[in-house]
């Protein structure tokens, strides 16, 4: 994270309680309420997203001074789990508290949409990462659902396939049982 983000963040959780947590502990699940906002103090937090082949697409590993998905923020649920990776400090903050606090700010508001783009941009990169277009597509479907009509152009673009390699994925789909 970006040393000024990291600094701004942490002025928002100066006072607030911590929590504890051991290796392999669940900060939270997917579907849980984002009523909250974690800032690790010490360890690591993955979130992840499990993919339909049983694969995990990991989209954010945040460390000491990094807000574990700062996106949640502005949705009423969370869209992964976030796993700790190591014994974890975090202080909790709610997240109305801290969407006040951002709209304090023009400057701080604008950080928090830099840090909602780069949580978008890690995702995509998390899914192009992916070798097989199956799997690409699953990740994408996974993580924005379907596509209005005429949009299946945009997702192949945004998972970086041709449109026909896309299409040709679509009708194999129709055909398997």
């Amino acid at each position: 994270m970006i040393a000024i983000m990291s600094d701004i963040w942490s002025s928002v959780f100066t006072d607030a309680p911590e929590r504890r947590l051991d290796a392999g502990e669940v900060l939270f699940h997917r579907g849980a309420p984002s009523s909250v906002l974690f800032f690790v103090r010490e360890g690591r937090v993955s979130l992840r997203r499990a993919l339909s082949d049983g694969g995990a697409l990991i989209l954010q590993t945040a460390g000491p001074g990094e807000v574990v998905a700062p996106g949640s923020l502005w949705s009423e649920v969370t869209h992964c789990d976030a796993i700790c990776e190591t014994d974890v400090r975090v202080a909790v903050q709610p997240a109305s508290r801290v969407r006040d606090w951002l709209g304090a700010s023009p400057a701080v508001s604008a950080m928090a949409q830099a840090a909602r783009e780069i949580q978008v941009l890690r995702a995509r990169v998390e899914v192009l990462r992916l070798r097989r277009l199956g799997d690409r597509l699953d990740a994408y479907i996974d993580l924005h659902g379907l596509p209005e009509s005429g949009g299946w152009v945009r997702v192949a673009d945004w998972i970086g396939v041709t449109p026909p390699a896309l299409y040709r994925e679509l009708a194999r789909r129709k055909r398997v049982p």
